[in-house]
């Protein structure tokens, strides 16, 4: 009997950038079953990423997980929120407070092939249908240039977490950092490294990642929304 096996769906890597140590994890968008997570079927939130695992069927494994857009006390998501189709937060277009309201700011939006990430209010117009979707903000990357209000020398500084997509839309790539990083720095990683378009701040202080190609899963705060990739094994054959 062959036992099956499962190919690693994400490549996950650390590289240094601007003597900052970072870690970003590249998926196929257009293969993987990438996906969001917030609740079990009793409608609990899941918070940590054991309990996504353990809350998959016994064929599928969870191959990376990251945290995935801002929360409340409740750990209900702040802003728009779609998860296998069925909305829980609708999109919030006008100003907050916070980094969530630190305009513009963004949807990361999932279809069965592809990843995008819009900017707030194009997503408004285009309408675009998100099997799952997830707001947050600020937006660190527009169209190939830096959120215009970010300040080069600003003191603010945390671990902070995001995802940029390709224009296609076939590839995201989700980044941390190991150092504490201010917007500016962070949002260059994206636009001068990865070169993406588009890219949209999940969050910062909390930020989590499980990688365990890298042996990571960093433990802490219960979290709201988070995003991962799940694969299934392949039928057992005599």
């Amino acid at each position: 009997m062959a036992l099956p096996t499962l190919a690693s769906a994400v490549s996950c890597e650390n590289v240094s950038f601007e003597r900052k140590s970072f870690t970003f994890c590249t998926v196929d968008a257009s293969q993987e079953n990438l996906r969001l997570f917030l609740r079990d079927d009793e409608g609990a939130v899941l918070g940590q990423f054991p309990n996504v695992a353990r809350s998959l069927p016994p064929q599928e494994t969870l191959t990376f997980a990251m945290n995935a857009g801002m929360y409340h006390a409740d750990r209900s998501p702040v802003g728009h929120y779609v998860q296998d189709g069925a909305e829980e937060m609708r999109l919030l277009t006008g100003e907050s407070r916070g980094n969530f309201g630190l305009l513009p700011n963004g949807v990361f939006c999932l279809t069965d092939g592809s990843a995008r990430v819009y900017e707030t209010l194009d997503f408004a117009a285009q309408k675009p249908i998100c099997r799952d979707a997830t707001q947050s903000g600020p937006m660190l990357v527009i169209d190939g240039a830096l959120h215009p209000r970010f300040l080069v020398d600003s003191t603010s500084k945390f671990i902070r977490n995001g995802v940029g997509t390709t224009s296609d839309g076939k590839t995201a790539i989700f980044v941390i950092s190991n150092n504490a990083v201010t917007f500016h720095e962070f949002g260059r990683f994206f636009r001068d490294l990865l070169q993406t378009p588009n890219a949209l701040y999940f969050d910062g202080k909390i930020s989590r990642l499980y990688a365990p190609q890298l042996d990571r899963s960093d433990a802490g705060f219960w979290m709201g929304p988070i995003v991962g990739v799940v694969e299934t094994a392949p039928a057992v054959t005599e």
